[in-house]
């Protein structure tokens, strides 16, 4: 029964998500919120330099709901995917970042040291299937890897989330990795969670061009807790504790500092009132 709910068991992806399907993946408000945490537990196992723009690439962008964890950061960022329709629910959000149509099994279409690092959330897995006949699973992913290698300046970071179906499907990240590292790639799986069945969260952490130390897992029992790698949280999830000076989302300076962006961008902005950020009365 939990296999005929997965999308990749029901068609290709730029079949699955057609426009009715990318409009409710977009309103849905508890995918939105697994997707943006999803998205910032990424970003900071890219340890990209605090306080830096860096120019980032999200393949598998779908709506831009990861894209916007990276506009808050201060990122500029080009977003990949292969569904129209998601594009152009993007596109109606006027997101941040810049939108490419295109199949990541048929490789990243950009210059050698373009992005200073690489996220993807939900995406890879849809290579380990052969939803055409010419479709080849280990070529599609070392395709991609060996592009995306390029791509990404040396010393960079690349994080993929997952989730593989059951323990069967524990070969398909073996796979996975697999044409990673034959495209040069080094790294590791990061396990959130490990011990919980539904907080499990898998994280393929990849190094291009150097060796770096892999982050350890949320949840996973250490004695050293002062590793300076290694992401510290609490049992509960606070997305806005110790944001080390950023601004909350959706308060007042939170959409100041979005407006900036925007016109810094070039981008039409409304002025700056008292209104700016204050919250309506309720209608009944």
């Amino acid at each position: 029964m939990s296999s005929c709910r997965r999308p990749e068991h029901s068609a290709p992806p730029e079949v699955f998500y057609n426009e009715e399907e990318a409009k409710k993946y977009s309103q849905n408000s508890r995918m939105i919120e697994i997707q943006t945490q999803m998205s910032e537990r990424a970003v900071e196992l890219l340890n990209l330099p605090e306080g830096q723009p860096c120019f980032l690439l999200d393949v598998g962008c779908g709506s831009g709901l990861s894209g916007d964890s990276l506009s808050e950061g201060g990122h500029y960022w080009v977003g990949v995917d292969i569904s129209t329709a998601m594009l152009d629910v993007a596109i109606d959000r006027e997101v941040e970042g810049d939108l490419l149509l295109g199949d990541m099994g048929q490789g990243m279409p950009f210059r050698p040291g373009t992005f200073d690092g690489c996220i993807s959330i939900s995406a890879l897995q849809w290579l380990c299937n052969a939803d055409k006949r010419t479709h080849s699973p280990p070529k599609r992913l070392y395709t991609f890897f060996s592009t995306l290698y390029s791509s990404l300046s040396r010393g960079s970071r690349a994080v993929f989330q997952l989730y593989p179906e059951n323990s069967e499907q524990v070969k398909n990240l073996t796979l996975i990795t697999a044409q990673a590292m034959r495209a040069g790639f080094s790294g590791g799986m990061v396990v959130d969670y490990p011990n919980s069945s539904k907080a499990k969260k898998f994280f393929l952490c990849l190094f291009a061009g150097v060796t770096g130390v892999l982050p350890k897992g949320l949840g996973s029992e250490t004695s050293d807790k002062a590793v300076s790698n290694q992401v510290q949280y609490s049992g509960q999830r606070c997305r806005f504790k110790n944001m080390k000076g950023k601004s909350v989302k959706k308060g007042r300076d939170w959409i100041l500092e979005k407006k900036e962006r925007r016109r810094r961008q070039g981008r039409e902005v409304r002025a700056d009132t008292k209104y700016t950020g204050r919250q309506r009365r309720p209608h009944f």
